[in-house]
């Protein structure tokens, strides 16, 4: 299937990026990995008149990290880089398995963070564990910089906070609190390429007393955005974790989640798992 024409632009710096959308709002795509976009465009569902790659740009696909300001990864790096960084393994190992779980090993090496992310898909795999890590987004535009807490970039299925000529330039999060850990679960049709019907992302610290000292709960693929089970946590936080409390958790949890019914499964199957994964996230937390 052939794709419209399109003109392809290619900035040098953010600023000319960020130039050419303000220039061309409502015409334009960014394009980074293409992995989402190019087999929209060649199936019609989008017929943008200029495409402004952002691979041009240097500086986009790195990670760093440090234990003061934490983990930075550039909105164009891709799922492969994350997935095999030895720095998001050691330090983030729940990020490093979300990661993996995303596409085909192909899709992986080409898709990137940052298109993930904008992309706004309730179903996305990215999300969940990066607002559970308590991520941060880094957002540039034509009057500067700003950065917002992750949990806040989504506003529905395929929107986002970002505002004419504003382009996500990474990722931010900070570094792993002491006796913490992390997991992300996920459930599909399939065991491996397909997206999640509901996926959960934990995130749990113990105090020296062995109580719980914080906890996020964070359900994917439940709502038009991802979203935080507070009341799950309010229940379990600052409590010494047994079996039963656990399970009252993700019995919480679950009344939480708002799912819908589609072609992909029922709301009640959803609610279903995510109570399952929600218990058995916060049983590999502890």
């Amino acid at each position: 299937m052939r794709m419209r024409k399109f003109t392809h632009l290619k900035p040098k710096t953010l600023k000319e990026a960020s130039s050419l959308l303000s220039q061309h709002n409502g015409k334009s795509k960014l394009i980074a990995g293409g992995t989402d976009l190019v087999v929209r465009m060649k199936e019609k569902l989008i017929t943008p008149e200029y495409v402004i790659d952002l691979t041009y740009i240097p500086g986009l696909d790195k990670i760093s990290y440090d234990a003061k300001s934490g983990l930075k990864i550039g909105a164009l790096c891709p799922h492969h880089d994350i997935e095999y960084s030895p720095v998001v393994k050691e330090k983030y190992p729940a990020l490093a398995g979300a990661v993996h779980t995303i596409g085909s090993a192909q899709v992986r090496n080409l898709g990137t963070i940052g298109g993930n992310l904008c992309n706004a898909s309730p179903s996305g795999d990215s999300a969940p564990i990066l607002i559970a890590l308590d991520a941060r987004a880094r957002i540039s535009g034509k009057v500067g910089e700003r950065v917002i807490e992750l949990k806040d970039f989504f506003t529905g299925p395929g929107t986002t906070v970002l505002k004419t000529g504003e382009i996500l330039t990474g990722i931010e999060v900070p570094d792993p609190p002491a006796r913490s850990n992390a997991v992300y679960l996920k459930q599909s049709p399939r065991r491996a390429m397909d997206l999640a019907v509901v996926g959960v992302a934990v995130t749990l610290s113990l105090a020296s007393d062995g109580t719980i000292a914080d906890i996020r709960i964070v359900m994917g693929a439940v709502a038009p955005t991802p979203i935080r089970a507070t009341k799950a946590e309010a229940m379990i936080k600052g409590k010494k974790p047994d079996e039963k409390l656990i399970r009252e958790a993700a019995r919480a949890a679950s009344e939480e989640a708002k799912p819908i019914s589609d072609i992909r499964s029922s709301k009640e199957y959803r609610k279903e798992i995510v109570e399952v994964l929600t218990r058995r996230a916060i049983q590999q937390t502890l």
